[in-house]
């Protein structure tokens, strides 16, 4: 099936409107590149369906077709237990055009709703919004209320968990943020005509200590860059990449765990298991590695979009799939980035351990733990309590460190994705050390802004000098990024790794 005869469809992306007939064409033919992107509800089920749903095609005049599964669910539909719509990828097709919503998702993702409809005002507020804004955004373009997606991403999840592992019912509720057990029943019951316990697949399986859950992508996925990513970065006793899987320690809350994260390409998807005291904290430490592994991005789009460019064509065409690996903490992100300041990636690691070993917290003994990893990241309470000076760098940076640590306290929300990537740059260059370099690092990492780009940085500006006598200034390179917009943050990875694949290949020559 060729890519023209959906033509209407993928120019759709981010338009109010679907077009119907391509809808169909893409469920007749179960084509996975619309996976994640709509959703059919089947109005002679009262079902709703993933485009590659294996059960028999409906009719035409039965379907009706959404943005998101969130407008599926409010127009009466239940989750079809056949395709699992929970397990779809989550595309954000609309990224770039709609920020704001974009935003709003993440927080979201954070418990901003957690409070039920009362918090939509504050949460708009929050992005600068009027609420009337916000759920007008959410409409255009997911086709659902805030709070409607707020409730389906519970119900979804607690339907993942149900079926994935075998967690008690109970604890089910709890980590998918239901109130209470009987709410949770009542859900159910009413979406599905059931009991949660029915839904259970007899399959379902939990690793020998901690919860395994899945998470799906929109291929490709360039996983070996990933990893070498992570692993040229992982801090001692925190961190590490091994055997194809990274691991790590957790902190939530006040309470530590770990996290380890596989790849299982063939399901195009990443394995994820959890040991942590709180089911409660399963969410938060799941979107966690979603934007490490930037698991949401339509890489399909953006590669596109880069590949019109002829310089970046070439290293499109090389590593498709390449994701912006995003940072797991706002604070640890940014601390990182001061470390980074005008030395290695490797010195900026020693430095990173060495500030573990000074004021890290250890974690208890519990079952599975790898000896590897030993302890949580500081916390800014931590950082602002603890002697720098052991860490052998220049004042400036210890002071910037300090600087980075009051204000974290002083704001939770510093490293929330609110206002514009201008607005957020300006709020992270207000604290003192903190220059125009690494707020768009900590923007692209932390915030994963899609469009930040951190000109100056002089991996990017070798990467930009493939093929050329000289290096370009940082205003040539800006002015050269100008048609790679939104997506910029992409392209400046793409320019990372081919600066870091010449390095080597200048090594193993040396080294010949």
């Amino acid at each position: 099936m060729s890519r023209a005869r959906f033509s209407p469809l993928c120019d759709y992306l981010g338009v109010n409107l679907l077009d119907r007939k391509a809808c169909y064409r893409a469920i007749e033919t179960r084509d996975p590149r619309f996976d994640g992107r709509f959703f059919v509800g089947v109005t002679s089920v009262g079902v709703y369906c993933r485009p590659i749903c294996p059960s028999r095609t409906p009719k035409y005049e039965n379907c009706r077709f959404f943005h998101s599964a969130a407008a599926a669910q409010q127009a009466g539909f239940r989750p079809c237990l056949r395709c699992r719509p929970e397990t779809a990828p989550e595309v954000a097709s609309w990224r770039g055009t709609a920020n704001s919503v974009s935003r709003a998702l993440a927080l979201i993702a954070d418990g901003a709703l957690d409070a039920g409809e009362a918090g939509v005002d504050a949460l708009a507020e929050r992005l600068g919004l009027s609420g009337r804004q916000l759920r007008r955004l959410f409409q255009q373009h997911l086709g659902a209320s805030p709070i409607a997606v707020a409730q389906t991403r519970r119900v979804l999840f607690a339907k993942q968990l149900i079926q994935e592992t075998r967690m008690p019912m109970a604890e089910v509720a709890l980590a998918s943020g239901f109130g209470s057990l009987r709410r949770f029943n009542e859900t159910f019951r009413e979406l599905f005509r059931r009991p949660p316990s029915a839904l259970r697949r007899r399959t379902s399986t939990v690793a020998d200590t901690g919860v395994t859950l899945r998470l799906r992508y929109r291929p490709p996925y360039d996983w070996p860059a990933m990893l070498d990513h992570l692993d040229a970065r992982a801090i001692d006793a925190v961190e590490e990449v091994a055997s194809g899987v990274y691991r790590r320690t957790v902190s939530h809350e006040g309470r530590l765990g770990t996290v380890e994260v596989g790849h299982q390409p063939a399901r195009n998807r990443l394995a994820v298991t959890l040991r942590f005291p709180s089911v409660r904290a399963l969410p938060a430490i799941l979107t966690r590695v979603r934007r490490v592994f930037d698991v949401g991005a339509d890489i399909e789009t953006i590669d596109a979009h880069l590949s019109q460019d002829p310089f970046l064509a070439p290293l499109v065409a090389l590593r498709p799939g390449l994701r912006a690996p995003g940072g797991w903490d706002g604070f640890e992100l940014a601390v990182r980035a001061i470390l980074g300041q005008q030395v290695t990636v490797r010195a900026a690691r020693r430095l990173a351990s060495r500030l573990v070993a000074v004021c890290g917290e250890a974690l208890p003994r519990m079952d599975g733990l790898r000896p590897e990893l030993s302890h949580a990241f500081p916390s800014p309470e931590r950082v602002a309590a603890a002697d720098l000076s052991a860490l052998g760098m220049p004042a400036a940076r210890r002071t910037a460190l300090e600087a980075l640590a009051e204000a974290t306290i002083a704001d939770p929300d510093l490293f929330h994705p609110l206002g514009t990537i201008d607005e957020a740059i300006a709020r992270l260059r207000a604290i003192r050390g903190i220059g125009e370099w690494t707020a768009q690092y900590i923007a692209l990492r932390a915030l994963r802004e899609t469009d930040a780009f951190p000109a100056s940085d002089v991996g990017l500006l070798r990467g930009a000098a493939r093929g050329a006598s000289t290096r370009p200034t940082p205003a040539d390179l800006l002015q050269r990024a100008e048609p790679w917009r939104p997506w910029r943050a992409y392209a400046a990875q793409h320019l990372w790794v081919a600066d870091a694949e010449r390095d080597q290949t200048v090594q193993e020559v040396l080294r010949g």
